[in-house]
């Protein structure tokens, strides 16, 4: 029987697995193994950090809803996507790593580049791993997406060292697992079904909450179909926009803080009470809110706020079955209800107040009327990136999504720096569709040499940098005698031109009809660009009822 290399095993498993491309960066000892899965006919996006590969990589598993891929080098090259790694457990997206490492036989010699990468991978994944032989590899690889992919979807780390992958092996002692069929999803008991849709219906102010969990659970038309079966209003977290188009009828977002104040039941699908959701704790929630919540890890259920009624299940499952209880026994919330009147008089309110921010004809813009401009030349199907301080919060108030996981942002984890990668992964796996990456200048700071991987692999992605010279706000200079303050940038700077410098088209726009027109004509050519957008430094969102971390 003829025998086998590490490297060339690796890309065959993972094309065995169904993986469409994997994101990484090639060195020592890894180059063999990013050469082999390009050969085994996998699309391999080579990145110019191994962080924003990790971004990517999990990106694509959440638009994928399967594992994303991402290969690094040994040592620093592996510690460079541990805040990945981390962001990926946070979000609860699927992601494996697979890390070289330094030869098994020099450990504890001072190797080149070796680390203890097993030790720092193990608090930000669910399952770490090595190989000690290269007939491992299979049921290892096998093993690192299952783990990625099922239950409560999260990150894995496989160490791969040197010797296993430049390693030999008679292809007659290696067994290829099954390829991996789709997670189960588990109901739950009719008993449980029932308590939930009894707790909806006695409530007077009953309100959903949508999270990007069940942007995951692609449970959109089971979602929407309860909803219009009930008439409860909803409102989405930053992810879990879009699940229900923010233009349905039963979305009170605009009304977002009147509408958790006063809810007095709330159904909880797919997001968490933590500090997006202000711990579900007063003052944003009434003391007494009762609490629906249904969550894929059980030990979820109750986290900060006790669940009157918690149910462990995949929740497009569940969803389908209390949409089928209420086909048997239907029942809808009085569309005259006081509550409805209520929240409907706060949404007209909130948008009133925000009309002229979006109509103000200043130059340097703020940061509302841009956003109007964008909001205007979006197609329904866009992909759309935030992140970066005001310039992602005040987007989500502004820019409508439509369709589930067609809005990316900086997640649970609030981490800066994946907006870059984050694109990347839209183009590549929904390569048919527009990607509009909205981020600061702060923000783009991080990753912003990723801008040369789209014009590489001629990934149609519109980058717009809200340009404010600083860190959540900036200043338009200081005196040439003191020391920058501690959160400025270089006012004036032309982030266009770094687009341009690898081939990309850059823009610069001062005004309102300026950016108007560079995103359509943008959006029309369907090649990289960026789209520079000087904001007043001094610009700031509209006042809050409440601290954000609600203190």
């Amino acid at each position: 029987m003829a025998e086998i290399k590490g490297a060339v095993l690796i890309a065959q498993c993972l094309k065995r697995q169904g993986v469409e491309e994997v994101f990484g960066l090639v060195g020592y000892p890894v180059v063999e193994v990013g050469h082999r899965i390009q050969e085994a006919g996998i699309r391999f996006i080579g990145t110019r950090h191994e962080q924003a590969a990790c971004f990517a990589a999990q990106g694509a598993g959440y638009l994928r809803r399967r594992p994303g891929v991402a290969l690094t080098v040994s040592g620093p090259g592996m510690t460079n996507a541990i805040t990945a790694m981390g962001n990926a457990q946070a979000n609860c997206w699927p992601l494996l790593v697979i890390s070289g490492s330094s030869d098994s036989p020099l450990a504890n010699r001072g190797a080149f580049q070796e680390a203890p990468q097993m030790e720092a991978a193990r608090p930000f994944c669910k399952w770490v791993a090595q190989a000690r032989r290269v007939e491992e590899i299979p049921r290892l690889i096998e093993q690192g997406l299952r783990q990625a992919w099922y239950g409560r979807p999260g990150a894995t780390y496989l160490d791969l060292p040197a010797d296993v992958i430049d390693g030999v092996v008679d292809e007659g002692l290696i067994k290829h697992p099954p390829l991996l069929a789709e997670p189960p999803r588990e109901g739950s008991s009719l008993a449980l079904v029932d308590e939930a849709l009894r707790a909806l219906r006695e409530a007077e102010r009953p309100l959903a909450i949508v999270g990007k969990g069940a942007a995951w659970a692609d449970a959109a038309p089971e979602l929407i179909r309860l909803l219009e079966q009930t008439g409860i209003p909803f409102l989405p977290t930053p992810m879990g926009k879009g699940v229900v188009p923010d233009d349905h009828p039963a979305s009170v977002a605009a009304a977002r803080s009147y509408a958790l104040a006063n809810a007095d039941t709330i159904l909880l699908a797919g997001a968490r009470f933590n500090w997006i959701m202000h711990f579900g704790l007063e003052p944003r929630y009434r003391p007494d809110v009762k609490v629906v919540q249904i969550d894929i890890a059980p030990e979820e259920l109750s986290t900060n706020v006790p669940a009157a009624i918690g149910i462990a299940g995949d929740l497009k499952a569940v969803l389908g079955q209390m949409a089928a209880r209420l086909e048997e026994e239907p029942w809808r919330l009085d569309p005259k209800a006081p509550w409805l009147k209520e929240l409907a008089g706060e949404v007209e309110k909130k948008k009133n107040e925000l009309q002229p921010a979006l109509e103000s004809s200043e130059v340097p813009m703020g940061f509302y009327r841009p956003l109007s401009e964008i909001q205007k030349l979006l197609p329904r199907e866009t992909l759309f990136i935030a992140e970066g301080s005001n310039t992602m919060d005040i987007s989500r108030s502004v820019i409508e999504n439509y369709l589930p996981r067609h809005r990316l942002d900086a997640g649970t984890w609030g981490t800066m720096g994946v907006g870059c990668g984050f694109a990347l992964a839209a183009a590549v796996v929904h390569p048919e569709k527009p990607v509009v990456a909205l981020m600061g200048d702060g923000a783009f700071g991080f990753d912003g040499m990723e801008v040369e991987v789209a014009v590489r692999y001629k990934l149609p992605i519109v980058w717009i940098i809200f340009a404010n010279n600083g860190i959540g706000r900036g200043v338009a200079g200081w005196p040439e005698d003191e020391p920058p303050p501690v959160n400025v940038y270089t006012p004036g700077s032309r982030y266009d031109k770094v687009i341009e410098a690898f081939g990309g088209t850059g823009y610069h726009c001062d005004t309102p009809e300026q950016l108007a027109q560079a995103l359509q004509e943008a959006l029309d050519k369907r090649e990289p660009a960026l789209i520079n957008v000087p904001i007043a430094p001094e610009a700031n969102r509209a006042p809050q009822s409440h601290h954000w971390l609600s203190r």
